[in-house]
Order: C-alpha cells, then sequence, then structure tokens
C-alpha cells in the first residue's frame, strides 16, 4: 500500500487524482515495486530450498504490503502470523509470503507465473488497496483479480480472496464499484472470501503505524484472528486432517 493523496487531491476527478499521485508518488513507489520483488524473488528462492515437511500443505499469500509486512520484522509480518495460527490449530502447513510493497492488482498478476514457479495447494490473494488508493478504475481492478483467480483455479489452487473497502473520501459511485468486486468475483469462481483485510484495524490508530494505514504487529494479530476461520476453511477445502476440537 502507499501514502494516501492530500485532501486536494481526493476531491478532483479520479483521473486527475491519479495524475497528481504519480506525480509525487510515482518514483517512490516504483523503487519499492522493483526492490520489493527482488526481495521476494530472493525470500521465495530460499523457501524453496527447505527440505519440504512431511504432509506439508503450502499457501501462497499474494498480496501489496499489508501482506508483504511493511516496516514490520518477518515473524510479525501477516504471512508468518497466520502460519502461526494455523499451526496452533492442528494444520500441518507453510504460509509463503508473495506479498510486494506498493503492487496494484495488475502488479501481482504480473509477477504471478514465476511465482507459481513452485508448487502451492492454497492461495490467499490480498491485492486491490493501491487501485482504490489511486483511484485506479475498478473494472481494471476487477479484470487483474479475474485473471489471477483464472490461472489459480487452472492449477487447482484453492483460493481465499481477501477483500478490501474504498475510503470514505471518495464519490459513492467509485465505492459502490469497488466494493462490488470481492464477493461478485468470490462467487464467480467459487472463492472463500474474507470481505475486509483490514476488518477491526482500519482507523484504530492502536493497531496501525505512524502512517495509519498498515498494521503493526498487534494489528496483524487482529487480521490473523478476524481471518483465521476462513482460512481454516480453506485448509479444509485443500484436503488438510480436520484440526482437533
Amino acid at each position: 500500500m502507499k501514502i494516501p493523496v492530500t485532501r486536494e487531491a481526493a476531491r478532483k476527478p479520479a483521473a486527475a487524482a491519479r495524475r497528481a499521485d504519480e506525480a509525487v508518488y510515482g518514483g517512490r513507489r516504483r523503487f519499492l515495486q522493483i526492490s520489493g520483488a527482488a526481495a521476494l524473488a530472493s525470500a521465495l528462492g530460499a523457501q524453496a530450498q527447505e527440505a519440504p515437511r512431511a504432509g506439508e500443505i503450502r499457501l501462497l499469500a499474494l498480496g501489496d504490503s499489508l501482506t508483504a509486512g511493511y516496516m514490520l520484522p518477518e515473524a510479525q509480518a501477516f504471512p508468518a502470523a497466520l502460519e502461526a495460527a494455523l499451526r496452533r490449530e492442528g494444520f500441518n502447513v507453510r504460509v509463503v509470503n508473495a506479498g510486494v510493497s506498493g503492487d496494484t492488482a495488475s502488479g501481482g498478476l504480473a509477477r504471478l507465473d514465476w511465482t507459481l514457479g513452485e508448487p502451492f495447494e492454497g492461495a490467499i490473494v490480498e491485492l486491490g488497496a493501491n487501485d482504490m488508493l489511486r483511484g485506479i478504475d475498478p473494472a481494471t481492478t476487477r479484470a487483474a483479480l479475474a485473471q489471477i483467480l483464472d490461472r489459480l483455479h487452472a492449477k487447482n489452487i484453492k483460493v481465499l480472496l481477501a477483500g478490501m473497502l474504498a475510503s470514505g473520501n471518495l464519490d459513492d459511485a467509485y465505492r459502490a464499484r469497488f466494493n462490488a468486486i470481492y464477493p461478485e468475483l468470490a462467487a464467480q469462481y467459487g472463492a472463500l472470501l474474507y470481505p475486509f483485510f483490514l476488518e477491526g484495524v482500519s482507523g484504530r490508530p492502536a493497531l496501525t503505524l505512524a502512517d495509519g494505514l498498515h498494521p503493526n504487529a498487534a494489528g496483524v494479530e487482529t487480521i490473523v484472528r478476524g481471518l483465521l476461520p476462513q482460512a481454516s476453511a480453506l485448509m479444509r477445502e485443500i484436503g488438510a486432517p480436520a484440526a482437533p476440537g
């Protein structure tokens, strides 16, 4: 995710806000995306070299900085926290961090094929926040997410779609179109849905970093607690042994 546009830009039509945003943040965003993609390639390579544990389920966490763990140690990022929570539930699972700061849905799509160079049984897709913050046409976001789901479906990878809600400072028409993306796609592709990835965290300063956008360690734990029932359902869809109790 990235720093939102100024209030003045937010009041402009989406296209004008997008131009202003690109002028101010374009270089920073490109740096984050390039460095993030390089770090992701290194991390995926390292994880691929680890010997798989017997019967282990591999989940791909495909997302932006909310998944990557912006400004957090790796052990406190969402994928690591979710893996720990699922293991406490009795699942033999590894959650692979494929989050890249600054990524849009189209950015996630562009790197999906090489991200899937290793086998995965399931995926959690968390993309779209940056699209919304930049005022990208929801049709573009929806099309990119649909292609991601198509490719995952083609590889028989079960999906949990983690949704996003449009900011209240955007116009009603944009918000309605954007907010409809996730439930519609989940229904179309038969994917599990967690409607709002930042549920319980958004708007709560105690659970976010100083930027007011990204979760801190406590915020990540809040996200994991909320999403855990759906993540457990994903494990069962994959065919993982039922968790005890």
